[in-house]
């Protein structure tokens, strides 16, 4: 079958889901309504199906009142039987495997998956792809790039049998979706089992590059993929030539899986011969993209948060291309989708009302909604207002917070839209300082701005290392000077010092003024592999403007400026 054909039929899949989702919006409260006590119903001979009674819960406020609000901790115990092999613990329905998630807020976790968890994920991606083919058609006609991370894992199975994790990252498509588009992958899943990272990066490259159809990109990290152009920029020479040749010239051993795949490879001297010269020519990057992929129309990537600041570089990189901000989308649970508004000509993030049942902590002081002191519902959300997404899902969630903060920005219907704007927990803590994730975010943006510096890399972070104990910047700015880089150092303390904890550490002599580290180069890539080696998939990390690791001047190569805001210098025990 042609790449027109099989995209039309993944279209024509879409839309019944698309429809129901429209129709669902039209009245939102039933929706959730529905949604819930069916699920109850669906769960109720599990373990804590029959903890909390569910076959006798009739309405919302009952299930409120029965079930507590939930975090991680609270299931540990309970995936630790899943893991060992017990059936009915959270969910009736059989788990089908464990995903592990991680991020910079906590160590790893894994989340069960059912089939009812993997078609509310579906009930999401449908309309999303209907409305991504029915508002860019142009995308019919091509092959796209879904994001294939290595597989870092080597216990890929728990002592009761259970699979850990996705086999690759198309999977949340589900089972239909991934035959359907087998043949439109530019890059074969099969390369997530190349666990060097060159290696890995070398072979995604050279997918990428035979294919000169690629229409759509869609990637987890916007980081992900300047780090990959930035290794293109390096390699062409001999991408090139093995495109031209059907060929690999990698010394790294390779898995079966991806010996076998290689094998089918096939010469192609006129885009060996295509890539060589556009590159040989020198010129800006951007403009070489362009010409390597002219069908390129969409890159799907986080754009919100601190991952904003990665995006204008990004698109510089491929200005064929229009940026579509993927929705909130986490291990556990699928909470908003990109939708586009024609009256408004542009993205915006619906939230997945058809996916789970949804419950808003408002992020405003107070600990509850409107209601009797409960939670507010989906229905009752309002314009310009943030709150915090409490989930309950197919795969055994109930009431759990998932601690990311999303503000309502408009309506779909009488559907919200929401965008995300961060974690609500994050906080570093060494002293009693409680600095926000959210409010480093803030200021980093609003001194980067007030600095003139657009730099590679950017992060805060406590360093065990200084001594005096300290926070720093860790940037990467090309040529600023020295001056420009305290500058903006001293715009963050000044505004870390209005956070009243920070201050009375600073007071009491627990915290030195705020440090500078100059990463003199690779500053992406070191983050990358720095978290990685705390057991991140490179699928899972995400840009932040504040981490809890406290190495990272042993980390990046680079120094400290020798005068550092907040003190009379800089001093570490490195």
């Amino acid at each position: 079958m042609t790449v027109l054909g099989s995209n039309l039929l993944w279209y024509l899949s879409c839309i019944p889901g698309s429809f129901a989702f429209r129709c669902a919006c039209r009245n939102v409260s039933r929706t959730q309504a529905l949604l819930l006590l069916n699920l109850l119903r669906a769960n109720a001979g599990s373990d804590v199906g029959k903890r909390f009674q569910f076959d006798s819960i009739r309405s919302i406020e009952e299930y409120q009142d029965r079930v507590p609000l939930t975090q991680y901790e609270d299931y540990r115990e309970d995936i630790g039987r899943i893991a060992s092999g017990t059936a009915r613990v959270l969910s009736q329905e059989p788990v089908m495997l464990l995903e592990p998630t991680s991020g910079s807020a906590s160590a790893s976790k894994l989340i069960p998956y059912t089939r009812g968890l993997k078609r509310q994920f579906q009930r999401a991606i449908n309309p999303w792809i209907e409305n991504l083919f029915r508002c860019q058609p142009s995308l019919l006609w091509g092959r796209a790039y879904w994001s294939v991370t290595p597989a870092l894992r080597h216990e890929n199975k728990t002592v009761g049998g259970l699979p850990i994790g996705f086999e690759d990252d198309s999977a949340y498509l589900g089972s239909r979706q991934q035959r359907r588009i087998g043949m439109l992958m530019a890059v074969p899943p099969g390369v997530k089992h190349v666990a060097d990272m060159e290696a890995f990066r070398y072979l995604t490259l050279l997918f990428l590059l035979r294919c000169s159809d690629l229409a759509l990109i869609s990637v987890w990290n916007p980081t992900f993929l300047i780090l990959l152009m930035e290794a293109l920029r390096s390699q062409w020479r001999s991408l090139s030539e093995d495109i031209s040749a059907g060929q690999v010239s990698l010394s790294t051993a390779l898995p079966v899986e991806v010996e076998e795949i290689l094998r089918e490879l096939r010469p192609d001297p006129k885009r060996g011969r295509e890539v060589s010269t556009l590159f040989s020519g020198g010129g800006d990057a951007g403009e070489i993209h362009k010409q390597l992929w002219p069908r390129l129309k969409v890159i799907s990537c986080w754009a919100d948060a601190h991952a904003a600041a990665f995006v204008p570089r990004l698109m510089r990189l491929f200005p064929q291309a229009q940026l579509q901000a993927k929705g909130l989308l986490a291990t556990e649970g699928v909470v908003s989708f990109p939708i586009w508004l024609r009256e408004l000509s542009e993205w915006r993030h619906v939230l997945a009302i058809r996916s789970h049942f949804f419950e808003f902590l408002p992020c405003d002081g107070s600990s509850a909604g409107d209601r009797d002191g409960r939670p507010k519902l989906a229905h009752e959300l309002r314009i310009g207002n943030r709150y915090s997404v409490v989930l309950t899902t197919a795969g055994g969630l109930y009431r759990y917070r998932l601690d990311d903060v999303i503000e309502v920005n408009g309506r779909f219907g009488s559907c919200p839209l929401v965008k995300f704007v961060g974690r609500q927990n994050f906080v570093s803590d060494r002293f009693g300082e409680k600095v926000h994730q959210g409010h480093v975010s803030q200021t980093l943006r609003t001194a980067l701005a007030e600095t003139s510096l657009d730099p590679e890399f950017a992060m805060v972070a406590f360093d065990e290392l200084l001594l005096p104990a300290a926070y720093a910047l860790f940037v990467e700015a090309g040529g600023a000077s020295e001056e420009r880089l305290s500058i903006l150092g001293d715009r963050i303390e000044s505004a870390l010092l209005e956070n009243y904890h920070y201050r009375y550490c600073r007071r009491l002599g627990q915290l030195d003024g705020l440090k500078v580290f100059r990463v003199q180069r690779a500053g992406l890539q070191t983050y990358f592999s720095v978290c990685q080696g705390l057991g991140q998939r490179l699928g899972d990390i995400k840009p932040v403007a504040l981490h809890l690791y406290g190495r990272w001047s042993q980390s990046f190569e680079g120094s400290w400026l020798a005068r550092c805001p907040g003190s009379g210098g800089c001093r570490s025990d490195t």
